[in-house]
């Protein structure tokens, strides 16, 4: 018979394993699987060279070679007057933005123009001068070729205003009286050198980052499946969760590593590029992206079988988001129903916050609203994108 004084056992069940044991071994298995990652990027020695020159090289030639500005433009002239006035028009036709200003005839214009020998001709017709002093108002022509748009625009703007100048300064020496004008006073915020290469090399590196971090991610899933890794991590105990964060994760630190190398490197350094903003704020701003660009890139990767199928996603799906972003041609420039569906695409809200830190100066209580916006999109796609990933990895055992 028991002792009736022997404690009596305990029916309680043993306590369940603390939480935060639980989150350290996922956050481990994270760690884990991003280190994978690294391994897998260091071996693919082809890639690994693209992202480094797409984030190095490639902005500095794109800064440099993508002008904005009216360089070196070759340049004719028709001077059928051959006066003071009109020899003092030809000789402000100077370089950097006009090759020195070669004289042809009237019958040469048609045969240049066709060969593309020059971009302009500039046609002074007779008795110029003499129309002018009378106070006629004689007409100049000139003839464009069109097929270098940028520079037919900017070139005949700066044709025109040098014909104006010309003339006003002409006129006045010889009245003796001053003629009225309008003092325009020009006040240059943001880029007071007017460098094209830093907006161009700034909107390279934006652009990179949008293309290469999506590259990156589904590269990253397809190159699992080919080799046949992926069976490897169905059977370890690790969840979707998991996996697909350990690819965010780590070509996202990735592409942020690189872009902070490119902007002190290259933007800065090469480029000399003043940078008006915080680069720490930027930064915050490309990782808040990077979430979603790497699911984005996930996501395309359960859909494309092979790395041909993904390239043909990659260019329906993230080449116009990169080209409807603003960063290329403005959104204003836009029809209004595109402008205002682009909104709700991160890339569009991503390229305004970079632009207003990177050009502008502008802080966190400026361009909060755009970090807002970038994170609930991206959160939601991700969301989107793990239950794809989920169905995918179910399809695979």
């Amino acid at each position: 018979m028991p002792n009736a004084s022997s404690p009596a056992p305990s029916s309680s069940s043993p306590s369940p394993a603390p939480a935060p044991r639980h989150k350290r071994r996922r956050l481990a298995n994270i760690g884990l699987l991003m280190g994978k990652e690294f391994q897998s990027l260091r071996r693919d020695y082809s890639m690994l060279a693209f992202v480094i020159y797409a984030f190095t090289f490639a902005i500095y030639i794109q800064a440099n070679g993508m002008s904005h500005d009216l360089h070196q433009a070759p340049i004719a002239v028709v001077d059928n007057d051959r006066s003071t006035l009109s020899e003092t028009i030809v000789d402000a036709l100077l370089p950097p933005r006009f090759q020195t200003p070669v004289a042809i005839s009237a019958d040469d214009i048609d045969r240049t123009m066709d060969d593309a020998r020059y971009i302009f001709v500039l046609d002074i017709p007779p008795d110029f001068q003499s129309d002018v002093l009378a106070g006629r108002s004689p007409s100049i022509q000139l003839l464009i070729d069109a097929t270098a748009v940028m520079q037919a625009g900017l070139g005949s703007g700066y044709i025109q205003e040098i014909v104006n100048d010309e003339v006003t300064r002409f006129v006045t020496r010889s009245d003796g009286e001053a003629v009225p004008q309008v003092a325009l006073s020009i006040r240059i915020f943001f880029n007071q050198s007017l460098e094209s290469s830093w907006f161009t090399g700034a909107m390279g590196l934006i652009n990179n980052i949008t293309m290469l971090s999506v590259l990156l991610s589904g590269a990253a899933l397809i190159r699992e499946r080919e080799h046949g890794t992926l069976e490897h991590l169905l059977v370890l105990p690790v969840g979707p969760t998991e996996i697909m964060l350990g690819k965010v994760f780590a070509n996202g630190l990735v592409v942020l590593g690189l872009t902070a190398v490119s902007i002190l490197g290259v933007l800065q350094g090469l480029l000399g590029m003043e940078i008006a903003g915080s680069v720490l704020l930027f930064l915050t701003g490309v990782a808040l992206y990077l979430f979603f660009t790497a699911a984005l890139g996930i996501f395309l990767g359960t859909i494309a079988g092979t790395m041909p199928q993904f390239g043909l996603l990659f260019f329906l799906v993230v080449l116009p988001m990169n080209m409807l972003s603003g960063g290329f041609t403005p959104l204003e420039s836009m029809p209004h129903w595109l402008q205002v569906g682009m909104q709700v695409s991160p890339s569009t809200q991503f390229v305004a916050l970079s632009q207003a830190i990177l050009y502008r100066g502008a802080g966190l209580d400026v361009v909060w609203p755009r970090f807002l916006a970038v994170g609930a999109i991206g959160l939601l796609f991700y969301l989107v994108s793990l239950k794809r990933f989920r169905h995918f990895l179910a399809a695979q055992q």
